[in-house]
């Protein structure tokens, strides 16, 4: 089993929902996270919430702009001094008929679900590569099954998929390890949702964060490269 302590982790969009529960268990493990989200007030309060200012950072960053990922890497690097995981959770969702879907809508969905993975995995690689890392994007069942209402939601998670398993091809060869995770209904902040009692039976934030302690320390040989994941139940 692979030692995860003081491994540095950055997570995109982790001031609430999946992103915050991946790094609240993360560092229940003893790494060493920075999230990320697009107002610094909110990543730095987030931060504060989960942990000392010795394990965890908060950066503004948005997804959509390369140059921002570009500083939250080297403001990981100056911080904690490399960059070992990196976890692309950023993402929003507009749920509406094609044509009633707005232009900038599907823009919006495209550019963050999908562009801003990419963004990421570009500002973050030569660390990955030089600490033989590992990349993990947050994708969803809507990534391979699609449904109506879901037309730029489906396209951009479906690219996810897509483009996360043609990195993890490309990275491999690097020791670089590339998971791309689909999980089903998660109680989250998405889409703004309020989390209540009635999400009991989903997934919940740190059951993600509870897999990818699983993921990164598994036996170096093995690579789950795609990871479906449901509710036990529905509701």
């Amino acid at each position: 089993m692979i030692d995860i302590k003081d491994k540095v982790v950055y997570i995109t969009g982790g001031t609430k929902g999946i992103g915050k529960g991946i790094a609240r268990v993360l560092l229940a493990n003893n790494c060493k996270v920075a999230i990320s989200g697009r107002k610094l007030a909110d990543a730095q309060a987030a931060a504060s919430e989960l942990g000392s200012v010795d394990r965890i950072i908060g950066i503004a960053s948005d997804v959509c702009n390369y140059e921002d990922e570009q500083r939250a890497i080297e403001a990981v690097v100056r911080t904690f001094g490399r960059v070992d995981v990196v976890v692309a959770n950023a993402g929003l969702g507009v749920f509406a008929s094609v044509e009633e879907l707005s232009i900038e809508d599907w823009n919006a969905m495209i550019q963050t679900n999908l562009t801003g993975v990419f963004h990421t995995l570009k500002a973050s690689v030569e660390q990955l590569k030089a600490n033989k890392g590992y990349y993990i994007s947050i994708a969803s069942l809507a990534g391979i099954n699609f449904f109506a209402n879901g037309s730029g939601y489906n396209a951009s998670k479906f690219g996810v998929v897509g483009f996360t398993q043609a990195a993890m091809l490309d990275l491999r060869k690097y020791d670089v390890k590339v998971t791309t995770i689909l999980p089903g209904s998660v109680t989250s902040n998405f889409n703004n949702h309020v989390p209540n009692d009635s999400d009991s039976w989903k997934i919940q934030p740190d059951d993600l964060g509870e897999l990818i302690v699983d993921i990164l320390r598994m036996n170096p040989n093995v690579l789950p490269s795609k990871i479906e994941v449901r509710p036990t139940k529905t509701s």
